[in-house]
């Protein structure tokens, strides 16, 4: 019977270090957090100190019984939740749950910290026990309370101001803000047209390119060249001039050293993770808190890398010798840099409190445990390896090369370089975002030059271009400008994210953020009656005391007093003094072409469009892009098969449908794209045949082509095969990243899948 219980917070971690830790120990799951605020008003009461009001989470009451009966077998109670405030939260949580039920009488009861699962890792960490730090825990419970007080009293306000069912949050609202300025950027953005002028010339046989930087002794600026007509001329006159040679007035070879990245952050694994691997963070984190909690690889479960919630790009001691003695094996002992690098976070707010994100062990080679993992593992742990790895790598070393060339009375300039020693680059190369890697950078080769050859020239033309706005921002890209302001932490960026998708604020186009006609709105009612909360400094600010709370600089409730008083007043005030139509109309610099009143942009349930204040007396509508609406369109000879009301297309959230005329009374919709016949017979009413239709939210599913007679769908294409283990009529084709096509019966009950071959 073992002798102490041991608590982690998910079951697969805790199958990996009951294997560590032998038959004295019984390691169990909490599943996550135990206990949260009470759902409903007056959970942080305001006038007592902020007091909180927890009650033990539904789905996981039953963890916390097996918990308590677990522990009246043994002797004591290791708290071992993940190692940072919320895991200091949960093992604190967890603990009151014990005391209050006597479940802890007589037993010994400590704080553990696992930074990595590995075995010398895990017994180290219960060999140095500690009491639960309170200073961790009053900062995740200030961060809950502020959280919970901003969202119940924001989004009340938001529900009678904009429409129901909105939200808002402490740092979700900055974020959002981040998004719609960048729109309202692009939107003012006006493009100018530029050109740019180029000679293609011709030396020891090998075509170059250099393009024109001075003019008559001037420097050409961006905009000097402005139009075709005077890049003609430009050309016209150089052609002329130069009679097909040019001379070499200047070669600069110079050696340029490229110094590896650090290890991964948080922050810096989510951005490269969406650029390299197309990942969401939310994503990124899933995976990496699978590789970080355990994966079999053939001699039990082992921890792949250390904590993945840090700001810190430090590498423990034991770490970096390892690196090295790898970098030597693999790739040669002149891979490997005289001293080790060490490397200094660029985030103002950074606590390093843990290492980087590494392999628990150099010497774990991605391509050897390729076998043992998903290919979204592979692809993630790939990543982190080759990125700590580069870290510990001498630079790569460049020769640059830049010539001027002299062109009658002009200069132009070629750029080339070349790797004479890949370095780090051997093993892996930072990406960018929205980068543009200028002309000087561009790796090209040229060739042999020397000061006052003649080189032929081929040609001279002018190039056009024009400005372009700044991009919409990507996950990557967005990441990184929460970070750089401050506004959360390395483990609230994937969630800030997924609730501005869940909430539907922002849309993702071609992968770009782009704020949806309610999170305009919303944003403009928070940036208008709430300036100082969604303030990037003013958020960056509160962070910055979390953390000192986290320190035991200061104390967590005059923090949240500060917080409250002047919020609560500004709640108050404009819930007494705000209209809805202040929030949700927004006048232009314009009249009614109807009858002379005052136009507004207004938000529907169709979303934002231009309406006439006169509304009812006056009807006048028409969209943001200048299209009147002209009222609804009847479908000609088709009645409503549910009440026979005419049917016409409408216009909804997701596009235009077809729709009933008597709706509300009639809610019969449609799509109003044909649906795709498969030809395959209906399994259920064995009348129809299975169509491919489009949801309104844009998910392409199967369904008969007799609805609503015939209510059969399902998600995936059939294919009229019989199951050979059920008989049900029809196969599915699914697809999935882990296993690819397979064909599947479309029965839950049956289970019965093997690979798919395409044919040819």
């Amino acid at each position: 019977m073992p002798k102490y219980l041991v608590i982690v917070e998910s079951p697969a971690k805790a199958k990996t270090i009951e294997k560590y830790l032998g038959k004295d120990f019984r390691v169990m799951a909490s599943f996550g957090h135990v206990r949260d605020l009470i759902p409903k008003e007056g959970a942080v009461d305001t006038e007592h100190d902020f007091a909180m009001k927890y009650q033990i989470i539904d789905r996981n009451a039953k963890h916390v019984d097996a918990i308590r009966k677990e522990l009246k077998k043994c002797e004591g109670l290791f708290l071992a939740p993940d190692p940072d405030r919320e895991g200091e939260a949960i093992a604190w949580h967890l603990q009151q749950i014990l005391l209050d039920a006597g479940a802890l009488k007589n037993k010994t009861c400590a704080r553990v910290v696992f930074h990595q699962i590995t075995k010398n890792a895990v017994q180290e960490a219960m060999k140095n026990p500690r009491d639960i730090s309170m200073e961790l825990v009053d900062a995740q419970q200030a961060r809950r309370a502020l959280d919970y007080l901003v969202g119940f009293n924001l989004s009340p306000l938001l529900w009678r101001k904009v429409r129901p069912g909105l939200s808002a949050g402490r740092v979700q609202s900055p974020a959002l803000r981040l998004i719609c300025e960048r729109e309202a950027e692009i939107e003012k953005f006006i493009t100018q047209e530029y050109w740019t002028i180029h000679a293609e010339l011709l030396a020891s046989e090998q075509k170059f390119a250099a393009r024109l930087t001075h003019l008559n002794g001037e420097k050409v600026e961006q905009f000097d060249i402005a139009d075709g007509e005077k890049s003609k001329s430009i050309c016209d006159h150089l052609i002329k001039s130069a009679k097909g040679k040019c001379r070499v007035a200047k070669v600069t070879k110079k050696e340029r050293k490229r110094h590896p990245a650090a290890p991964f952050t948080t922050s810096t694994l989510q951005q490269e993770a969406s650029r390299k691997l197309g990942f969401s963070a939310q994503r990124t984190m899933q995976i990496a808190q699978q590789l970080y909690e355990g994966i079999d690889t053939g001699e039990g479960a082992a921890g792949l890398i250390t904590y993945m919630r840090t700001d810190s790009v430090t590498l423990a001691q034991e770490a970096l010798t390892e690196l090295r003695e790898c970098i030597d094996t693999r790739f040669g002992k002149e891979f490997v840099p005289d001293e080790i690098r060490t490397y200094k976070t660029k985030s103002k707010n950074a606590q390093e409190a843990h290492e980087a994100i590494r392999p628990t062990s150099a010497f774990r080679i991605p391509t050897d445990l390729k076998s043992f993992l998903t290919p979204e593992q592979f692809k993630l742990y790939d990543l982190i390896w080759k990125r700590t790895i580069a870290s510990q790598m001498i630079d790569a070393t460049l020769n640059t090369v830049a010539v001027d060339l002299e062109i009658a009375d002009s200069i132009f300039r070629a750029n080339g370089s070349t790797i004479t020693n890949p370095g780090f680059i051997s093993v892996y190369q930072e990406d960018l975002d929205d980068t543009k890697i200028a002309e000087d950078e561009a790796e090209k080769l040229l060739p042999p030059l020397e000061e006052n050859q003649i080189v032929p020239i081929e040609s001279i033309a002018g190039e056009q271009h024009f400005t372009e706005p700044p991009p919409r921002f990507s996950e990557a890209s967005l990441v990184k400008a929460l970070e750089e302001f401050g506004i959360g932490r390395p483990s609230t960026y994937a969630s800030i994210i997924a609730t501005l998708k869940n909430r539907e604020y922002v849309d993702v186009d071609n992968k770009r953020f782009k704020p949806t006609d309610v999170g305009r709105v919303v944003n403009r009612f928070l940036t208008t009656y709430f300036t100082m909360y969604v303030d990037y400094d003013f958020t960056a600010k509160l962070e910055d005391e979390l953390d000192s709370i986290a320190c035991g600089d200061i104390k967590w409730v005059p923090v949240l007093k500060h917080f409250w008083s002047p919020f609560k007043v500004q709640v108050d005030d404009v819930q007494t003094n705000v209209k809805r139509s202040d929030v949700t109309q927004e006048k232009i610099d314009e009249k009614c072409p109807k009858c002379g009143k005052q136009l507004s942009i207004r938000l529907g349930k169709r979303g934002r469009f231009i309406g006439c204040d006169g509304y009812p007396e006056c009807d006048y509508t028409r969209n943001l892009s200048g299209e009147v609406d002209e009222g609804p369109v009847t479908v000609e000879g088709r009645v409503c098969p549910e009440c026979e009301s005419p049917l016409i297309i409408r216009s909804g959230k997701y596009g235009k449908f077809i729709g009933c005329s008597s709706y509300p009374k009639c809610k019969f919709i449609e799509s109003l794209e044909q649906p795709e016949d498969t030809k395959v017979e209906c399994p259920k009413c064995k009348k129809g045949t299975i169509v491919k239709r489009k949801s309104r939210r844009g998910k392409i599913f199967f369904s008969c082509n007799r609805y609503p007679d015939c209510d059969y769908a399902i998600w995936n294409q059939p294919i009229a095969e019989k199951c050979p283990d059920c008989d049900w009529p029809i196969l599915t084709i699914k697809t999935t990243k882990s296993k690819g096509d397979e064909k599947v019966c479309p029965q839950k009950e049956c289970g019965y899948a093997v690979p798919y071959e395409k044919e040819e």
